[in-house]
């Protein structure tokens, strides 16, 4: 099985496919490798497409030190593998915790990124501190219940949120894999990512420095009924000079296995504009 060695010896699975300029694929909580096996299939026909494990999650290796979870670990793991596999630059699409990823990526290495592209960004991201301090208390506790409740609980469990229902009904197939996928993932991997990294990591509103800086071209991807995540992705939309943002209609969180065509549509749109010098031409320059 390939794996390649993040900065502190941690092994990170990794896929690819295809040929072409590089993406790179970064998950989800609640996703894996496979989360992005609709784009991979789509884009790997024009593109050399990389999908990784992100650090406590099967196949990938599982600390158990939390020390050796965070957003800035999370960030440097994005360029390790790019690193390991000789990638000079990419596009890095994340979901959700990877999306946050992404943006990290984005602003802290810049030179390394064709494009960004953020998908239901924005848990835990308010202007208002109660609103995030109720969000980092929430994520505590949902640690803390993976660690007691182990994944046979905890994956229909926490699958079955508020923002997960539109791919439940709509897709009962799909959402069953997705559940299922959840199921193998570890406990320990679940617990600490979300103690050190989604419980601590700075909100959207923290970043809007750095945001206003942001260079590379960002596509904002976000489903209308993904609650968490709406508020997020119009402020990025108003904050980045270089953002445009995709609205996918009657659809939730789970959005790159939820609704893949629309997805995939708007991330080749993204694309195509960007490699031929367009995604901001309707500025004149």
């Amino acid at each position: 099985m390939p794996h390649i060695s993040a900065r502190d010896g941690t092994r990170l699975y990794y896929e690819e496919a295809g040929q072409g300029s590089p993406i790179v694929f970064v998950h989800e909580y609640a996703g894996d490798y496979r989360t992005f096996e609709p784009q991979m299939r789509h884009f790997s026909r024009a593109h050399r497409c990389i999908t990784y494990s992100q650090r406590g999650y099967p196949p990938s290796d599982i600390p158990e030190d939390g020390a050796k979870y965070g957003q800035d670990i999370a960030r440097d793991d994005v360029i390790a593998v790019m690193d390991a596999l000789k990638i000079d630059k990419a596009h890095v699409v994340g979901h959700s915790m990877g999306a946050a990823t992404a943006l990290h990526v984005g602003i802290h290495y810049a030179d390394r990124c064709l494009s960004v592209t953020a998908a239901g960004c924005g848990y835990g991201s308010s202007p208002d501190p109660k609103v995030v301090e109720e969000g980092r208390a929430a994520s505590r506790a949902t640690g803390e219940a993976f660690a007691k409740e182990g994944m046979a609980v905890m994956a229909p469990r926490y699958a079955d949120g508020a923002t997960r229902q539109t791919h439940k009904h709509k897709d009962p197939r799909g959402y069953a894999e997705f559940v299922q996928m959840l199921s193998e993932h570890s406990a320990t991997g679940h617990a600490l990512t979300m103690l050190h990294l989604q419980a601590k990591r700075p909100t959207l509103w923290d970043m809007e420095a750095d945001l206003k800086k942001f260079k590379p071209p960002l596509l904002v991807l976000v489903g209308d009924e993904d609650d968490w995540c709406l508020e997020g992705s119009v402020f990025l939309k108003r904050t980045v000079p270089t953002a445009g943002l995709v609205v996918i209609p009657r659809s939730g969180h789970t959005i790159t296995s939820e609704e893949p065509a629309a997805f995939n549509a708007a991330l080749a749109d993204l694309i195509a504009n960007v490699e031929a010098g367009r995604w901001l031409s309707h500025k004149g320059k």
